[in-house]
């Protein structure tokens, strides 16, 4: 058994980037990155350098004034570059008055409605993925082929991978290729790893109920880690689930093909591998019956 918090929370025990390539890989080799829980830190900042690294020519395609989207309300200065085959319809666009946040479609990709507000940074929307009626706090990563539903907003800081369904409120949050969060749900300060699906309403605690100032802790085996993060939601190895109306303690973690049962609370810990997490009170008698006076 593993006995250090960097062996315990090790990326390589939840994620397989060879046998599941992930575009993103790199955020977990960014340096200081010995743990999943590391890696939250890293997300605002990676998005960020990818940005920063966009080529400059992509950016003078498209050089976008308000008034060019006449059926969109408009406000500060961004650039929207748009490759071949895309449809861009937002109802709003939100940015600062430096103009430096832009918007940029890959190849077939759509946008829907919704807002986009590039206040906090930019967005990029992979080739072929299509969304429709969300709000996008920048910074954001979309990758190809995936959907983003109506009414999903996301606060910024997050990242999918490819073929990802996504509806629900996101924020500082990664979501690997092929996984399905396409129901209304909370995730923040999460990491989910390939193949990861969220049922309906799920909601993935991030901060203590008495809302301390104090870092959360984590107990194994009888020994008290300190996670040094005051925030830090579920963390979902790959093929991990978790059934409709579960609700996860802050500092929750499920190791590779973990399933946790519908309507189940899951305390702050570590689970798994191949293991089935249940919730079964009628079976157990831990639901407690009275007469109705």
């Amino acid at each position: 058994m593993a006995t250090t918090l960097d062996q315990l929370l090790a990326p390589a025990r939840f994620f397989d980037f060879s046998a599941h390539p992930f575009e993103h890989h790199k955020l977990f080799a960014r340096p200081g990155v010995r743990t999943v829980v590391d890696v939250l830190d890293q997300i605002g900042p990676y998005c960020q350098d990818m940005f920063a690294q966009f080529p400059e020519e992509y950016c003078d395609e498209y050089e976008v004034a308000n008034n060019d989207w006449p059926s969109t309300v408009c406000e500060g200065a961004f650039r929207v570059i748009l490759d071949e085959g895309t449809v861009f319809a937002p109802d709003r666009i939100i940015a600062g008055a430096e103009g430096a946040a832009f918007v940029f479609l890959d190849r077939g990709a759509q946008v829907r409605g919704g807002v986009l507000d590039l206040r906090g940074g930019s967005v990029f929307i992979g080739a072929a993925a299509v969304v429709e009626g969300a709000w996008l706090c920048g910074p954001v990563l979309i990758g190809a082929g995936t959907v983003v539903r109506p009414g999903a907003y996301f606060r910024g800081n997050v990242i999918l991978g490819r073929n990802v369904t996504a509806r629900g409120e996101i924020k500082n949050a990664v979501i690997m290729d092929d996984s399905d969060f396409p129901h209304p749900s909370y995730l923040g300060d999460s990491i989910c790893g390939y193949h990861t699906h969220f049922g309906n309403q799920v909601t993935a605690a991030n901060l203590n109920i008495y809302g301390r100032k104090d870092t959360l802790k984590l107990k194994v085996d009888g020994q008290t880690f300190d996670l040094g993060r005051r925030k830090i939601g579920i963390i979902m190895g790959d093929h991990a689930q978790v059934g409709c109306s579960a609700v996860a303690d802050p500092a929750t973690f499920l190791l590779p093909h973990t399933i946790v049962y519908a309507l189940t609370r899951i305390n702050s810990g570590i689970y798994g591998p191949h293991e089935v997490l249940k919730n079964k009170p009628m079976e157990h008698g831990i639901i407690e019956r009275s007469p109705l006076r």
